[in-house]
C-alpha cells in the first residue's frame, strides 16, 4: 500500500525552503544534492513516551526489522504506557525481537517517566541543551537519541546527530571523502551550516537513500 503524502504545514515548508537556499548559497554541493533529492519533507513524530522508545527500538537494526520489532512491541505492550510497559513480561517483550540491552534501556525510559524523574510534557518548552541534558540523564539514552527526540519530535532547528552512521556515509559520498568522518569532523563540519544544521541533517539522509538506489552522476 503507497503511504500518504506527508502534509507540511505552509510556514514549515517556507522556512524549510529558506533554510535550503541559505545552506545551498553556503555549500554549493548541497544544491546537487537537493536536485538530485527534490524537497526534503517532513517527518515529525509525536513527543511522546512511545516515540521516544520506538528511537531505541529502531538503533542499529534495519528499517524493516525496527518496523517488524516495534509492530509486535506495540501490540504486547496495551495501551503502550510506561506502567503497562513495566507490567508486562520479560518474556513477551523480548519475544518481539527486543535484545535484552533494549528491553532494559526502555524499562528505564517508563520507570523516569512514570516517577516524574523525567517530564515529557515539560521538554518542548526547554532549550536544545537542557532537554538532551535531562533524557541523557536516563540510563540508555545517550547522544544520538537525545538529538533524534529533538530533530523529529520537537521540530529543533539546528540539531546534527553526528553519531549516525548514515548521515557520515552521506557525508562522505556528497563531499567525496577518502574515508566515513568520525564523529568529531562531523561536528566540525557542520558549525558553518548553523542554525540550519537539523535542515542540512535531512537533506544528507535524503541523498543517502536516494544514492543507495541510483548510480549518482
Amino acid at each position: 500500500m503507497t503511504k500518504p503524502p506527508v502534509l507540511v504545514k505552509p510556514d514549515k515548508r517556507a522556512r524549510t525552503l529558506a533554510a535550503l537556499a541559505e545552506l545551498c548559497a553556503r555549500e554549493p554541493r548541497f544544491a546537487r544534492a537537493l536536485e538530485l533529492c527534490g524537497f526534503v519533507a517532513d517527518r515529525r513524530r509525536p513527543a511522546d513516551f512511545a516515540n521516544l522508545c520506538r528511537i531505541i527500538v529502531e538503533q542499529q537494526v534495519s528499517v524493516a526489522s525496527a518496523a517488524a520489532i516495534w509492530r509486535r512491541v506495540l501490540e504486547a505492550v496495551q495501551p503502550f504506557e510506561a506502567a503497562t510497559l513495566l507490567a508486562q513480561e520479560e518474556a513477551v517483550l523480548l519475544g518481539c525481537g527486543l535484545s535484552r540491552p533494549k528491553l532494559r534501556y526502555l524499562r528505564e525510559i517508563a520507570v523516569a517517566v512514570q516517577s516524574g524523574a523525567l517530564a515529557l510534557h515539560e521538554l518542548p518548552g526547554l532549550p536544545d541543551h537542557q532537554v538532551q541534558a535531562q533524557l541523557t540523564a536516563v540510563k540508555g539514552i545517550g547522544r544520538w537519541t537525545a538529538e533524534i527526540f529533538l530533530l523529529f519530535a520537537l521540530d529543533r532547528s539546528d540539531i546534527w546527530p553526528a553519531h549516525d552512521v548514515a548521515l557520515q556515509e552521506a557525508a562522505k559520498r556528497l563531499f567525496n571523502m577518502r574515508a566515513r568522518p568520525d564523529v568529531k569532523r562531523m561536528d566540525k563540519l557542520a558549525q558553518k551550516w548553523r542554525p540550519h544544521r537539523g535542515v542540512a541533517a535531512r537533506l544528507l539522509w535524503r541523498y543517502y537513500s536516494v544514492t543507495n538506489q541510483k548510480q549518482v552522476p
